[in-house]
C-alpha cells in the first residue's frame, strides 16, 4: 500500500525574528525584523516589510539595485555573532561533543563553565524537551550573557535549562545526588579539581567530557582521571576544519583553515567498586625527573597563562546588555531594527572563531 506523502506549509518569516543577508560577494548581515523599519547598508536600504510574511531563501534588493538572499541563521551564525563575554565553544567542538559524548534526548546533563552560552544552546537542542542541561558558572555576569543569549535563540528562556551561579566541586552535590547525572561536560580551567563530585554525581556507564585549551591542561586531566581509578581509559583528540575551493576546475583547499581551537578528553564513569582495566603499554625509557614533573603541574592555571580572551569593564558591560536585548524590547517596536552584528567574516566564509579573526 503506498503511504501518503507528508507535507506541510512553510514557516514564514515574522518579526521579531532574526534574519541574516548574504551580498554577492558573500558578506553576511544579521538583523531582527520590524515592521516599518529599515536595513541600511552603504548602497542602500531594505524595507524590514519586503521580507515579514515570506519563507526563507527569497531574494531581495536593495535600493541601489543589489540583492541579497534571506535565510535564518544557522546555529553556527547566532554563536559568531552573538554577543559574548567569554569565548565560546567553537560550532566544529560542540558537534563531536553532542556526538562522540553521546548526548542523547532524554539525558540529564551538566555543564561547568557556561561562558556565554554557545554549547549550553547546542546541549538543549540534543536533549529535548524531556532532559535538561544545568549549568555551573563561577562568574554571574557571564551567567546573565548566557541567559540572554539562550533565551535569545530559542525565543525566551527554555523550561529545562537553570544556571547555578557557583564552583562546580562545592555547589553539584548539592544539586544532583549521587548517580543521577548522565553527562558531565567541563568548559574549565581547571577540570581535574572537580572529579571527586563528578564521579559521585554520574551514573555508571556516564561520560564526562572536558575541553581544555593547552596541552598541560590536557596531561594534567587525563592523569587525574586515571589516577581516581573510577573511570575507563579516557580518549583525548582535537577536531581541525579546512574547508575548500571550489570553482569549477579550480578546486583547492582554502588559504585558511580552523585548526586548533581547543582538546576534547572523554572517559565513562565505572561502576562502583570496579576497576578499570589497566592499559598495557609499553616500559618508558626513564622515570620523568621531579624537577620535570613540578614544571609541569604545579604552575597556576589561570586565563592570562593559557591565552584566553575575556571581555572585561566597559566591554563587559555592554556586551550584558545586549545579550537577550531583542526579547526585552516591546513587541513590534524598532529598538532592534539595527543589526545587532553584521559579519561573520569579510567573504562569508567561516575561517575561525571570531575572537581570532
Amino acid at each position: 500500500m503506498t503511504q501518503p506523502l507528508h507535507s506541510r506549509p512553510p514557516r514564514v518569516l515574522g518579526a521579531g525574528e532574526k534574519v541574516q543577508l548574504t551580498d554577492p560577494k558573500g558578506r553576511m548581515h544579521t538583523f531582527v525584523l520590524a515592521p516599518g523599519e529599515h536595513f541600511h547598508t552603504n548602497k542602500g536600504l531594505i524595507s524590514h516589510d519586503d521580507i515579514i510574511g515570506r519563507t526563507e531563501g527569497i531574494i531581495v534588493a536593495n535600493t541601489g539595485g543589489i540583492d541579497f538572499q534571506v535565510f535564518r541563521p544557522r546555529y553556527e551564525d547566532f554563536v559568531l555573532s552573538m554577543p559574548r563575554g567569554a569565548a565560546v565553544v567553537y560550532p566544529k567542538d560542540s558537534g563531536l561533543i553532542v556526538t562522540l559524548g553521546d548526548i542523547f534526548p532524554g539525558a540529564t546533563v551538566v555543564e561547568a563553565g557556561v561562558g556565554s552560552g554557545a554549547l549550553s544552546m547546542a546541549l538543549l537542542r540534543a536533549v529535548g524537551p524531556n532532559g535538561s542541561v544545568h549549568s555551573f558558572e563561577l562568574r554571574e555576569e557571564f551567567a546573565t550573557i548566557a541567559a540572554g543569549n539562550i533565551a535569545d535563540f530559542f525565543d525566551g528562556e527554555p523550561d529545562n535549562w537553570a544556571v547555578t551561579v557557583g564552583d562546580l566541586a562545592q555547589t553539584l552535590p548539592q544539586t544532583f545526588g549521587p548517580g543521577s547525572v548522565d553527562r558531565v561536560v567541563l568548559d574549565m580551567l581547571t577540570p581535574w579539581n572537580t572529579l571527586e563530585a563528578v564521579s559521585e554525581a554520574l551514573t555508571p556507564g556516564g561520560i564526562v567530557i572536558a575541553y581544555v585549551a593547552t596541552v598541560p591542561q590536557l596531561s594534567r586531566f587525563v592523569e587525574a582521571l586515571r589516577a581516581t581509578g573510577r573511570f575507563a581509559e579516557p580518549e583525548s583528540m582535537e577536531a581541525m576544519v579546512r574547508g575548500w575551493h571550489v570553482d569549477g576546475l579550480a578546486v583547492r583547499p582554502d588559504h585558511r583553515m580552523i585548526a586548533h581551537t581547543g582538546f576534547l578528553i572523554m572517559a565513562r564513569r565505572m561502576a562502583d567498586g570496579i576497576s578499570p582495566l589497566e592499559k598495557k603499554k609499553r616500559p618508558q625509557g626513564a622515570t620523568a625527573a621531579a624537577e620535570d614533573v613540578a614544571s609541569w603541574t604545579e604552575p597556576e592555571v589561570t586565563e592570562a597563562a593559557i591565552g584566553t580572551r575575556t571581555a572585561h569593564g566597559k566591554k563587559l558591560r555592554r556586551v550584558m546588555r545586549e545579550a537577550g536585548r531583542r526579547l526585552r524590547t516591546e513587541p513590534g517596536g524598532s529598538a532592534e531594527a539595527q543589526p545587532t552584528d553584521v559579519t561573520d567574516s569579510p567573504t562569508g566564509t567561516s575561517t575561525g572563531p571570531k575572537e581570532d579573526r
